[in-house]
């Protein structure tokens, strides 16, 4: 997939792994890691041969937000000209034909958060904290943070986040939804992979359909998604994995029956 400088990508069976690299910096993104980011999670999404991305940070850091000593130094078109390349960043992880499950190894905040948000299940270490401080800048989170905290959070949760600028303990995203597991730091790692490698192992076509379908539902166009809903599941039903697994499972179950009989 070539050379990175800024990240690894590792594959395992049909399981990706991408790995921020910048350790010193708590993996805050520069323009280089920004690029590197989408071109590695954009190769991945039309990569039959991977079923499910797995994506953290080495270190202490999952990802510490955008590096302010570049971020400093941007003229205002550099400053536009990072924010739009964000856009599409963003988009090639929360709109990757793959399940994307991130690691949460430290602290993932601003962009960090941002990423977070994007991704499909959120697996976190005892350590990890999250949050959106750009606040304290003056400024507000320019990658999606103040709609996406607002679709996965609740307004109020969301509110609290961007208006204070609070970094929590990942442990209280728990109960709101956004981080499914909270996992010793030793195991992490070993927790995402598994869950990778069970969705991995499922229909290609299926797990991509409930991405499409889910993602739908937060739009709040329900009619739309409950269309779409049928539209996909007709299509499964009538391929040859659908259609192969229903008929073993009747056959199983007329067995089944047949043997319970007196």
């Amino acid at each position: 997939m070539g050379a990175w400088q800024t990240l690894t990508v590792e594959q395992t069976g049909r399981v990706a792994v991408v790995t921020f690299r910048r350790a010193d910096q708590l993996n805050a993104m520069n323009r280089l890691m920004q690029r590197e980011i989408t071109s590695a999670f954009e190769a991945l999404s039309v990569d039959d041969g991977v079923g499910a991305i797995v994506v953290t940070g080495e270190g202490r850091g999952f990802m510490a937000g955008a590096d302010i000593k570049e971020y400093a130094a941007q003229s205002a078109p550099e400053f536009d000209s990072f924010q739009a390349a964000g856009t599409r960043m963003y988009a090639s992880i929360e709109d990757n034909r793959k399940p994307v499950i991130a690691a949460v190894n430290g602290f993932a905040l601003g962009g960090g958060m941002e990423l977070v948000l994007c991704c499909d299940i959120v697996i976190a270490n005892q350590y990890a904290k999250l949050g959106l401080p750009e606040i304290k800048l003056g400024l507000i989170p320019g990658g999606g943070g103040t709609q996406r905290s607002v679709a996965k959070l609740g307004r109020n949760r969301a509110n609290f986040l961007l208006m204070t600028g609070a970094i929590v303990p990942a442990s209280e995203f728990v109960e709101a939804g956004l981080v499914n597991e909270i996992v010793d730091a030793e195991k992490l790692m070993a927790r995402a992979l598994e869950l990778a490698a069970m969705i991995a192992a499922e229909p290609a076509g299926a797990v991509e359909g409930l991405k499409r379908l889910t993602a739908h539902a937060v739009s709040g166009d329900l009619a739309g998604g409950l269309a779409t809903e049928r539209d996909i599941l007709g299509e499964l039903y009538r391929g040859e994995i659908g259609q192969r697994r229903v008929r073993e499972f009747a056959e199983k179950s007329a067995g089944r029956a047949a043997k319970a009989k007196p």
